[in-house]
């Protein structure tokens, strides 16, 4: 069993995957809570946070019938930091080992990193072997020299202990912690995709994350403070009505084109305190969230040209998250960014698809993915452990010391002989 835990902003979201034998990943249990104790992908109050983790950790055990002991946790926020670098080495023995592709990482994260940040993730892009480039898996290539380029991302020591300890209070391990747009990959992109030049938007509540694949390696990181909150407050201030109300209207009646809406659909909007309903237009709704919605694709575009990879994503957008819902958000994504827009739904799972054929659960999902792919390694690594030892075993068992260094085929096949003339 795999469990990933996606703490976010609006709701904390538990998901059960079990690796059948043939590899794939199915689910087996969903948990879902609303979420009070974070903002912005920080914990703010542990308590609320343990509690929403607790009420979706104890749902998801119901459905799946197990235990819960330990967990793949998602991590956000405007602490995060990336960068790309580089690192060369010697080969030694004129091929490379692992030991070799050990060494040019180690080389290639060795940068100044501040103190109040903890490396999260060391992604190789490529490898380089003398005048050789391009080069994905190095594994015993020959060469001089090893070059490497690894993409470093980084959180706040603080925010990541948080979540952490939210963890940790509700009697569970956490297993890993991945950054929640590099979770999202997972269950989103194709691999073509992602060889060909593609930008994954996970929109969310607190935050808006960013993550730019290029020749089937992560090549850039952000993320962004605004997104659906400020879509919900925009419409709380601008109608006059309750932020709990403005969210049920955002999620029913929003739409992000106002060319897609006619002055003719009304709706009736809660005032605050005792006061009546108020009729208005969903044309009036859709330009108060059009407006919020172009900024937020704009702060986008404005950062994938800051980074210089805003001409390298020929095969465009993928917009995933819950705030990609909205009807309307496609459409007026791709007259921001003029390429093409896709809205992705995680579909590398089997079992309950018509739960989680959602936006919302793009993290959770990608998880799952993430942590049946590190299990994967894990357990080769114990074969192939476990199998040198038995050879070794084996090997001292059919040739013992004491016979190993004395032991001579033609003498006994000569005795062998011998025996055989004096019996027959």
């Amino acid at each position: 069993m795999i469990v990933g835990l996606d703490v976010g902003t609006s709701k904390v979201i538990c998901l059960v995957g079990e690796v059948l034998a043939d590899g794939s990943l199915e689910i087996v249990g969903i948990g879902s809570h609303t979420s009070k104790g974070m903002k912005r992908g920080v914990v703010i109050n542990i308590e609320s946070t343990v509690q929403s983790i607790q009420r979706a950790v104890e749902e998801a055990e119901l459905m799946a019938g197990c235990n819960i002991h330990s967990v793949y946790v998602s991590v956000a926020g405007s602490h995060v930091r990336s960068l790309n670098s580089h690192g060369i080495v010697a080969v030694k023995n004129g091929e490379v080992r692992e030991e070799d592709i050990e060494r040019v990482i180690d080389a290639a994260q060795a940068v100044p990193i501040s103190s109040d940040q903890r490396v999260l993730h060391i992604l190789p892009q490529e490898y380089h072997i003398d005048s050789q480039e391009g080069i994905k898996d190095p594994l015993g290539m020959s060469g001089v020299r090893l070059e490497a380029n690894v993409h470093l991302i980084s959180g706040a020591v603080n925010a990541v202990m948080n979540v952490e300890k939210c963890i940790k209070r509700c009697g569970l391990g956490v297993d890993g912690v991945i950054l929640s747009q590099l979770a999202s990959s997972q269950s989103s992109l194709g691999e073509d995709e992602k060889d060909l030049g593609v930008c994954l938007v996970d929109i969310g509540a607190g935050t808006s994350d960013i993550a730019v694949w290029i020749d089937g390696a992560l090549h850039h990181t952000a993320v962004l403070p605004v997104a659906g909150d400020q879509v919900t407050n925009d419409i709380s201030m601008a109608l006059r009505t309750p932020t709990q109300h403005a969210e049920e209207i955002k999620i029913k009646y929003a739409c992000a084109m106002s060319s897609m809406t006619s002055s003719d659909q009304m709706l009736q909007v809660p005032s605050v305190g005792d006061r009546q309903p108020r009729p208005i237009t969903r044309q009036a709704l859709t330009e108060v969230v059009e407006a919020r919605y172009e900024e937020i694709y704009t702060l986008i575009l404005d950062e994938l040209r800051r980074s210089g990879y805003a001409e390298r994503i020929p095969a465009g957008i993928v917009v995933t998250g819950g705030a990609s819902l909205i009807e309307g958000a496609t459409e007026l994504a791709e007259k921001v960014f003029q390429m093409p827009v896709r809205l992705s739904l995680p579909d590398c799972a089997k079992g309950m698809s018509d739960i989680v054929d959602n936006p919302i659960y793009s993290t959770g999902v990608g998880l799952l993915v993430y942590g049946s792919k590190e299990a994967e390694v894990t357990t080769e690594v114990s074969k192939q452990t476990m199998s040198k030892t038995q050879i070794k075993r084996e090997a001292s068992i059919l040739a013992p010391k004491e016979i190993g260094s004395s032991f001579n085929a033609a003498k006994a096949w000569q005795n062998v002989k011998h025996w055989f003339q004096s019996y027959f």
